[in-house]
């Protein structure tokens, strides 16, 4: 499993009864993670320190418990390559990424930290490529991965169907003081934006897929991410440049495992261009016992 394990801003301090007890900056929450299936042990005195709880609703969705007043929202960072490992080679003068936190009404507060450790990896293949490298970020959210390669030094194609998300992801450059990056942000329906790109002739370098489980399209339609992702992936891999760089996708679906998805993007990207496919789960360490909580899944395709 690659984990997340550079975090200075962001800790998982302990599991329990499908729960987890996070602290993001100075605030500690507790969220509930259906990875967590032991219950009745709870080895941080700090559950019962907790600023607020998200409380799921047996008619769908929930609500937070406050269990004092917190800001609106507040800040966290993260410093790229900030590893002390002799693997990682990323350009130490790297600034810090820089993201607003809040707590959402379906428990998300902005960020999914376990992905800095695809962040580190995108930054390093950017850095090492010797070349300009242009991204392609889908279902891209508040834009961890936008801003990684971003500092990198991509041009990148940030692209989400919710407004909402894409004005987080340019607040996020903002206070990392990247907004002078090349960076185009797309509000738009990710298949239809990459079928108009294959039109145009645009092409990139890289694609970041992170496309949601399940959710509904702007008629009204239903996605499902078994259904749906081997199309799209054949797609995004006709908007791919003669001599890409990495193709990342990445899932949270738990019936989708990481061979499967290593075995979809071999099919696809691999057979046309060749390369190495890898896949694995993602994941957080947890303070108190020192195992790795698993978050989802990255499948990566890299150029030899």
């Amino acid at each position: 499993m690659r984990a997340a394990r550079n975090w200075k801003d962001y800790e998982m301090i302990d599991t329990s009864g499908g729960e987890k007890l996070e602290r993001w900056g100075d605030v500690i929450l507790i969220r509930p993670d259906p990875q967590v299936i032991w219950d009745g042990v709870q080895f941080s005195p700090l559950w019962k320190k907790a600023d607020a709880r998200y409380l799921r609703s047996n008619k769908g969705g929930g609500e937070w418990e406050y269990f004092r007043r917190l800001p609106q929202g507040w800040e966290i960072s993260y410093r790229l390559g900030n590893s002390s490992s002799a693997e990682n080679r990323l350009d130490s003068q790297l600034k810090s990424l820089k993201f607003h936190i809040r707590p959402t009404g379906f428990k998300h507060t902005g960020l999914f930290p376990e992905q800095a450790v695809n962040w580190d990896y995108f930054a390093e293949l950017i850095q090492n490529a010797g070349r300009p490298v242009k991204v392609l970020n889908l279902f891209a959210y508040t834009g961890g991965a936008t801003l990684a390669c971003a500092a990198a030094g991509a041009e990148v194609c940030h692209v989400d169907a919710s407004k909402g998300m894409v004005q987080w992801a340019r607040d996020n450059a903002s206070l990392s003081n990247l907004s002078d990056k090349p960076v185009r942000w797309i509000v738009d329906d990710c298949e239809k934006f990459v079928q108009r790109e294959i039109r145009r002739g645009n092409r990139y370098d890289a694609v970041i897929m992170d496309p949601p489980s399940y959710g509904r399209g702007p008629s009204g339609e239903i996605w499902k991410l078994e259904e749906k992702i081997h199309p799209l992936v054949e797609l995004c891999a006709g908007v791919m440049s003669e001599h890409p760089l990495f193709f990342a996708l990445n899932s949270y679906t738990t019936g989708l495992s990481p061979s499967v998805m290593e075995y979809l993007l071999g099919i696809t990207v691999a057979r046309k261009f060749g390369g190495r496919v890898s896949a694995d789960e993602i994941g957080l360490p947890v303070t108190e016992t020192g195992y790795i909580l698993p978050c989802g899944s990255t499948a990566l395709w890299t150029a030899e």
